[in-house]
């Protein structure tokens, strides 16, 4: 399986047509999904404490539109995301969507674990979901979804790898100077979930924020695969990489599922 790592946002003037445009270099690439950043329609909205309105929208809002006709005229799959409010309680969510090749929606992923800090405002623009990881169907490999600081909790990439997950998408939005520690979380998730791990980044400063540093793909035995700030980058996932990891160290371990949960019932 083909994936696109997309290092590039869309909300500018002309954010859509860019878009279509990073998609065909995807489809020439014979990828069969891209992966954008986190809020990729978004300017980087927790830059500050200031909440605006118009940086949410209801469910399969105008955001879930363009990132749907998007996929469906490049005829490649799409993991984007946006603020969504939720219709009953009005609560505003960071979500990530994932799109098939004719546009339709395959699943949903909101994000858990939310920074509170300067350029990272978070949860003064969105709450923490309780959402339940889960796998999506719908590509040659099955996909797990994550958003940014979930991977530094990474409970969630272990049950995704566990339900079966064979690749992690970790969208984040997170600065050049933090880059390789972030790098370190990620390969040690993907050794550890024996599951490919893919995380694309937001690439250049907004707002004073020093957003950057490379998009990654990394293989189940913690190899990565490819680094890049180019705005599309597209890899190649062998699945017999996965069935090597799940048959080696650490990969045949049993796990601890019943253990785990009565000691976090402890806590």
């Amino acid at each position: 399986m083909k994936i696109a790592l997309v290092t590039e946002v869309f909300w500018n003037d002309g954010g859509e047509k860019l878009l279509d445009e990073c998609l065909a270099v995807a489809k020439a690439g014979s990828a069969s999904l891209a992966v954008l950043p986190e809020l990729p329609l978004n300017p980087w909205s927790p830059a500050t404490r200031e909440v605006r309105d118009d940086d949410a929208e209801p469910p399969e809002g105008p955001r879930h539109a363009i990132q749907s006709g998007a996929a469906r005229r490049a005829g490649v799959g799409l993991m984007g995301g946006a603020i969504v409010r939720d219709t009953a309680s009005g609560r505003r969510y960071n979500t990530a969507l994932i799109f098939d090749a004719g546009g339709e929606p395959l699943g949903r992923y909101r994000k858990a674990h939310l920074p509170e800090e300067d350029g990272y405002w978070e949860t003064s623009h969105y709450e923490p979901s309780d959402d339940v990881p889960k796998v999506i169907d719908g590509f040659d490999l099955r996909l797990g979804l994550q958003i940014c600081s979930d991977v530094n909790r990474p409970e969630g990439s272990h049950v995704l790898g566990a339900k079966g997950a064979e690749v992690i998408l970790a969208p984040r939005c997170t600065p050049t100077s933090s880059y390789e520690r972030w790098k370190l979380v990620l390969r040690a998730n993907a050794v550890t979930s024996c599951a490919f791990v893919i995380s694309t980044n937001r690439p250049r400063p907004e707002q004073g924020v020093p957003i950057g540093g490379a998009s990654i793909a990394i293989a189940p035995d913690g190899e990565v695969l490819a680094e890049s700030t180019d705005p599309v980058c597209v890899v190649d996932l062998d699945p017999a990489a996965l069935r090597a990891a799940r048959e080696e160290y650490p990969g045949y371990i049993a796990v601890r599922s019943d253990l785990y949960a009565r000691a976090w019932s402890e806590v």
